[in-house]
């Protein structure tokens, strides 16, 4: 009987101290479940581009979870998942004279072009949750919902603006010093 009783409170002691570093999430824990790859690409095109350098990590994140070499179904390639439409009009606004798709899989190209297509839309939008969601949703589908007075009508495209803003937010508190920025 004892032994049990040790063991349920040893595991009732060890289940405790797991949920208070779960909610809690000090920057070692948030090192384990969310890694940073890229760090100098990632602070270099925040810097250049003047984003916040965990915003741009959070997308990255999100997008790809630091895998360069992914596609998606509907085509997106690479660490921010651009569409090579998009990408090729950002190699156009950039000054870029020969677009190739497999240059997407390349991180620095690849977080260069979505670095400047993110600030590209804060500039448009004026916030960072519409930008967000026009990031995951396409202008297009932004912009109607402005014109129709809506919010972000896709389900899909609101839980994707809360994550982005939950993972800056861990982004900054678990890598303020490797990206730069201060923890809140």
């Amino acid at each position: 009987m004892r032994r049990i009783a040790a063991l349920a409170a040893v595991l009732g002691l060890a289940a405790a101290g797991f949920a208070y570093v779960h909610v809690t999430e000090p920057g070692w824990w948030v090192r384990l479940w969310y890694p940073l790859k890229y760090e100098t690409i990632v602070r270099g095109h925040a810097r250049n581009y003047r984003l916040d350098p965990a915003l741009l990590a959070a997308v990255i994140y999100q997008e790809s979870k630091f895998r360069s070499g992914v596609k998606s179904n509907s085509g997106a390639i690479g660490l921010m998942q651009l569409l090579p439409d998009t990408a090729k009009g950002i190699a156009v606004h950039t000054g870029g004279t020969r677009f190739r798709v497999r240059d997407l899989y390349d991180p620095e190209l690849n977080v260069r072009y979505g670095s400047w297509y993110l600030r590209h839309l804060l500039d448009k939008y004026g916030d960072e949750r519409t930008a967000l969601a026009a990031y995951n949703a396409g202008q297009e589908n932004v912009d109607e919902w402005r014109r129709d007075g809506k919010g972000i009508a896709f389900a899909e495209t609101r839980h994707y603006v809360k994550r982005v803003e939950r993972l800056k937010t861990l982004y900054r508190r678990g890598y303020a010093k490797e990206l730069g920025s201060a923890s809140p």
